[in-house]
């Protein structure tokens, strides 16, 4: 993993970004320079083709990430992925046009052959993506890992690694002397009577990642976990493991000295103001290009059923503090009609025609971006719940109100990558990932999300 601006990213995903967008910028140059030269200074055409260039690759490499284009999984089959890819490279082309068409003010240019240029060069990318994931020998993409113990976190985090990456190859159980519950089967494991750097030598190990369920009482083997690492092993426990690889901190692997002791929880004035800056920009932009969909979108509401075309409703804040939240009717009027607060369930019987639309591309939560201006939420923060649900999920799941030190936000960390909460499993499941982004919140990190929500809702992921 390689840490971005605080957000971490497989090595594979950084280098394909980055020759992406050096073959787009360099093709834009090119182009550029042989429309214009020799009339004109090449050092000056080259400069201006590469800063152009270096636009439309960050605008292709955000529709990629948006569309999951980058996320190594086994969760995606391979139809789903190509359907994703012919999609991208669409949204890329318009984008790339656009793009070149705002920059391109000075006169000399052909803008049709720049597109052109810029378009063939994104289907060679596309192809070359898909050609190298098929053909590369495995021995260049894997990633072999040891798990250091033999219980329960060590098998969770196994299946972590085969579910979230298929280039990671789990070598086998290193197992403690002093574990008292092995769960790992004997096969799995290597530790028969070798030293960990033996194992480690012998399998060729790149990572080490520790999954004891008690690390007290001598259970690690410090001096030889150090050498390890000094031989260039990487070596993470397993707070971290998940945290990097699944963008989670679980409940179930951490502990409150982790989050005291441990980076992140940037909160300084200069965060905050950046952070209110961007909200505002954002919000502004958001409702004048959404503005005709809000438009239709009400029209359909009041004439699809009786009833308010927004509602109003108490949630909590920053700092458990109670705000109102404004957002499209998307229920029947009765739908808490003996009063009682009620989880959103799929397929909700609730739902009206129209609400099960807007529900689908979130069109129901664009309200909110009045909120963002107003100041009670942010465009990016974890989804503000009603009181009912947050003085309940407190007790029973901890460090929930951990979440609430942040603004919540019309869109987050857990909404893109979990599916809607219509229990406490599935509460307690975004939660870990709100408290990733609590923890490791960034301007960098809210473009990413903004990025991945745009693919959210192209594809009706996670929709009720």
């Amino acid at each position: 993993m390689i840490k971005v601006f605080g957000h971490y990213f497989h090595r594979r995903t950084v280098l394909q970004v980055v020759c992406e967008a050096v073959l787009i910028g360099l093709v834009s140059a090119v182009s550029l320079w042989l429309q214009r030269a020799p009339n004109a200074i090449a050092s000056e055409v080259v400069a201006e083709g590469v800063f152009i260039g270096g636009v439309v690759a960050l605008a292709f490499a955000g529709v990629n990430g948006a569309l999951g284009l980058y996320e190594y999984s086994r969760t995606f089959a391979k139809g789903v992925m190509r359907t994703r890819a012919v999609l991208a490279w669409g949204v890329s082309c318009v984008v790339a046009f656009v793009l070149v068409v705002l920059l391109q003010l000075d006169e000399g240019y052909n803008l049709v052959s720049t597109f052109a240029m810029l378009a063939l060069t994104m289907s060679v990318v596309m192809i070359w993506r898909e050609l190298s994931v098929e053909t590369l020998p495995r021995a260049m993409t894997v990633q072999r890992v040891l798990i250091y113990g033999a219980g329960q976190r060590a098998r969770s985090v196994a299946e972590s690694l085969q579910q979230s990456d298929p280039n990671v190859q789990v070598v086998g159980f290193f197992a403690s002397p002093n574990e008292s519950e092995i769960t790992v089967p004997e096969v799995q494991r290597v530790s028969a009577g070798r030293s960990l750097t033996d194992v480690v030598r012998d399998h060729d190990v790149n990572e080490i990642v520790v999954a004891l369920t008690e690390r007290r009482g001598g259970s690690m083997p410090m001096r030889e976990l150090l050498d390890c690492k000094l031989q260039g092993v990487r070596v993470m426990d397993i707070a971290r493991h998940f945290e990097q690889k699944l963008g989670q901190i679980r409940l179930d692997a951490m502990s409150a000295g982790y989050l005291i002791f441990g980076e992140g929880f940037n909160q300084d004035f200069i965060r905050t103001l950046v952070k209110r800056c961007f909200d505002i920009v954002g919000a502004l932009v958001l409702i004048l290009v959404s503005l005709p969909i809000m438009l239709i979108a009400a029209l359909a509401i009041r004439i699809d059923s009786p009833g308010p075309i927004l509602y109003r409703q108490e949630r909590v804040g920053l700092h458990g503090r109670i705000f109102h939240v404004v957002k499209f009717r998307s229920m029947r009027t009765d739908a808490e009609k003996d009063g009682v607060p009620q989880w959103a369930q799929a397929g909700d019987s609730r739902v009206t025609r129209v609400g099960r639309v807007i529900r689908k591309v979130r069109i129901d939560e664009l309200p909110q971006l009045f909120s963002v201006l107003k100041g009670d939420m942010s465009l990016v923060g974890p989804r503000p719940e009603r009181q009912y649900f947050v003085e309940q999920l407190t007790r029973d799941i901890p460090f929930y109100a951990v979440r609430h030190s942040v603004k919540p936000g019309v869109t987050g960390w857990a909404q893109v990558r979990y599916h809607y909460a219509g229990s406490l499993s599935d509460t307690t499941e975004k939660l870990q990932y709100d408290l990733y982004y609590v923890k490791n919140h960034s301007l960098f990190l809210d473009f990413v999300i903004l990025f991945e929500t745009v693919g959210v809702v192209l594809t009706g992921k996670g929709a009720q």
